[in-house]
């Protein structure tokens, strides 16, 4: 994969925020105030994106894309509706880097003689202790 396309430019324009009352601990402030924040954010319409993202993110993402494509992320850590707020757009930029950033590929190993010899030695003593559950003759 080209490193260009783990780059990702400034999204918050796309983004749509929406607030609610969040749930836990905070006595009346919960009851009063919308802290918890919901990130909405669309990759298929983004214009910021490249061809390229848009269809490995599509690829990666598609089981926590909406039916209408829309990717989701609630906060509702804080008690601030801004830290909240903070927290999503930080929360969303790893998914999304996380998601774009090429994957390692393994490489294929040979067992060490020591693994082998190992896995030899549990198999015998496998072995022995079935041999032993047989029937005993008198």
């Amino acid at each position: 994969m080209n490193t260009a396309i783990t780059h990702l430019p400034d999204l918050t324009s796309e983004f749509t925020f929406k607030t609610s009352r969040s749930s836990g601990p905070g006595g009346q402030h919960v009851n009063k105030t919308d802290s918890r924040v919901e990130l909405r954010f669309n990759p298929q319409k983004s214009e910021l994106l490249s061809d390229d993202q848009k269809v490995i993110l599509h690829q990666k993402l598609s089981s926590q894309l909406t039916s209408d494509g829309d990717l989701i992320v609630v906060c509702q850590q804080e008690r601030s509706q801004y830290k909240n707020k903070a927290l999503a757009i930080e929360k969303l930029y790893e998914l999304l880097h996380k998601a774009l950033s090429p994957v390692k590929k393994r490489k294929a190993t040979k067992p060490t003689r020591a693994s082998i010899q190992k896995r030899m030695e549990l198999k015998k003593q496998t072995a022995e202790k079935k041999k032993r559950r047989g029937k005993i003759d008198l």
